[in-house]
């Protein structure tokens, strides 16, 4: 007989993977609550209600009083029967929100503490002439569990939480512990209150919380992987405290961050000449199988992306981006190739899920009616993507950010999907191609020095600024790569996927001037991209003083020199770096 998991919908971001998740550890249904009136009618059957939310406080706060689901969701808490809360589902529970300071905003207030946001200049970054990275995103690890005041031994676990594994956490503002939390911790723990911390930087904040039945993680569970699964098993079947053995071992040097090195997988997705949806890879963007004496080959086919895609998350990959290298122009908007794509891939994958190309204000050929990017974002996240890449369309909307004098309209996509679903939603990739100068006073734009004299321009020219592309490169903008990536910062990205087309596929390693570049104008994650051939590629971006969020490959794990694992193998034993790597 099945078991049915009721889960509230508020429309804030992928709630797909938390249904393949469920579905995936066992045999259940999942029965979704849109609204008071639904509630009421399945109250006397929910046994396991969960409560995801992704993105903005005040938007789930605001969907969850439009909806008149406060009082009901009170009452279920008041019964004693189960309730997980993910992500903002748990800073629900808290009073308020620094993002979102309107005074008759609040939340259910079963803690009465306030979420505020990371700072960006952490002490211990500024020391070391850095900024920390905001939003949170990637995989760290808890530090303690608390019950009653008294931490857990290590083997002890709290829903099979515990302090060996790695949890992916993507988001802003956080429960962080000052002083006057310290004292409401302590409060509460007294009255049986139980706590998961985690730190990111010097900044300690709540990874997860639990009294009697209810639950909550500030991490996505459901992107976690293995750990994820684990803790979301433990919640359906009532395990709340229990034991795990150690075995991996805990001498690897953690990040001043506290996160791991985070190694994703690429997939460029196109259809072939035959119409087939394949992945590609090409050099300098150039797709095509090359062959002499022939000016058009046929495209370079790697394999099929949900095939691929599991493959990698099996080797461990931290997630898996898709980019979508052909335009489906002719594809009705809800038969899109890529969401077809996101489903089944999103079905046995449990990582988080990236996917690009077409994010914009799109015609439905099958409509011809105008639908909004956010409405073709929200397609996405309904069908398993957790963040949404915006390639060409941010350098329009840069274009215009800059000609406006730097004001925002509020109308730009970035801003749309990020006051809806969260800025970590919103990753922008950039398409640079070097642009050489004879001084930095040729351009207005930022400029850097060559370091490789193999690297200089043909008449010897040892400056430069990296010029945005769009179109895949062939449409050439005066803008650069580190105006666009402020300005779409400004706008509300939480992200940068910093390509090089001066390095793409040639296996030569990523482009570190420019990585260097971009990092340091930027306080948003940024994510190298173009050039990995090998794993001491990620070693030495990793290595960089500047700090690089991640790092991403393609063309060495799709012809198989290299899988996802060898790469965090290498960066673990060679270079002692904190990696995620999972039981099997």
């Amino acid at each position: 007989m099945k078991h049915t998991v009721h889960v509230i919908d508020v429309e804030s971001g992928n709630l797909q993977s938390l249904e393949n998740a469920i579905k995936y550890l066992g045999d259940y249904n999942v029965c979704y609550i849109h609204n008071a009136k639904e509630f009421e009618e399945a109250e006397s059957n929910i046994q396991k209600l969960i409560f995801p939310g992704v993105g903005n406080y005040g938007h789930l706060i605001s969907q969850l009083d439009k909806k008149n689901l406060v009082n009901p969701i009170r009452r279920y808490i008041k019964s004693g029967k189960a309730l997980m809360g993910i992500c903002v589902g748990l800073q629900a529970f808290f009073e308020a929100s620094e993002e979102s300071p309107e005074p008759d905003l609040h939340g259910l207030g079963l803690l009465q503490m306030n979420l505020t946001k990371f700072n960006s200049n952490d002490p211990d970054f500024v020391s070391s002439k850095l900024r920390k990275s905001v939003p949170h995103i990637g995989w760290n690890s808890i530090e303690r569990i608390s019950t009653k005041g008294k931490d857990f031994d290590r083997e002890q676990t709290l829903f099979g939480i515990n302090e060996e594994s790695k949890y992916y956490f993507v988001h802003s503002y956080a429960a962080i512990i000052s002083e006057k939390e310290k004292e409401a911790i302590k409060r509460y723990s007294e009255e049986g209150w139980d706590f998961a911390f985690t730190r990111y930087g010097s900044e300690h904040f709540l990874a997860a919380i639990s009294y009697g039945n209810l639950f909550a993680t500030q991490f996505h569970p459901e992107k976690s992987g293995l750990a994820g699964l684990a803790v979301i098993k433990n919640f359906l079947d009532g395990h709340k405290y229990g034991q795990v053995s150690l075995n991996q071992p805990q001498s690897r040097k953690r990040d001043l961050s506290g996160l791991t090195k985070r190694v994703i997988a690429c997939l460029d997705v196109r259809t072939n000449d035959e119409g087939d949806l394949v992945v590609t890879k090409g050099d300098q963007y150039n797709v095509r199988e090359s062959k002499e004496g022939e000016s058009s080959n046929s495209v370079r086919n790697l394999g099929k992306p949900v095939q691929l895609a599991n493959r990698y998350y099996e080797q461990g990959a931290d997630e898996i981006t898709f980019l979508n290298i052909t335009s489906f122009r002719n594809s009705p908007l809800k038969d899109l190739p890529m969401l077809q794509v996101l489903r089944e891939a999103a079905k046995t994958i449990f990582v988080p899920l990236t996917v690009g190309g077409g994010i914009k204000d799109m015609v439905d050929p099958e409509t011809n009616s105008i639908v909004p990017a956010v409405k073709v974002a929200e397609l996405y996240f309904r069908s398993g993507a957790d963040k949404v890449s915006i390639g060409s369309d941010a350098v329009t909307i840069a274009e215009s950010y800059y000609a406006n004098s730097c004001k925002k309209n509020g109308k730009s996509s970035i801003e749309m999907i990020s006051s809806t679903f969260g800025n970590q939603a919103v990753v922008i990739s950039v398409d640079p191609k070097r642009k050489y100068l004879n001084s930095p006073s040729d351009t207005t734009m930022k400029s850097t020095k060559i370091q490789d004299p193999k690297s200089f321009g043909p008449n010897g020219e040892q400056y430069c600024y990296y010029q945005v592309t769009s179109q895949g490169g062939r449409k050439i903008h005066d803008l650069g790569a580190v105006e666009l990536c402020v300005a779409c910062e400004a706008l509300g990205a939480g992200e940068i996927l910093l390509n090089s087309i001066d390095h793409d596929g040639s296996n030569k390693g990523f482009n570190i001037e420019l990585l260097i570049q971009v990092k340091n104008h930027v306080s948003i994650p940024v994510i190298a991209s173009s050039g990995a051939g090998n794993p001491k590629h990620f070693q030495e971006v990793f290595e960089l003083d500047c700090g690089i969020d991640a790092a991403l490959g393609a063309g060495l794990f799709h012809r198989e020199e290299y899988t996802v694992n060898d790469v965090k193998l290498y960066l673990q034993q060679s270079a002692g770096m904190d990696v995620r790597l999972e039981k099997s």
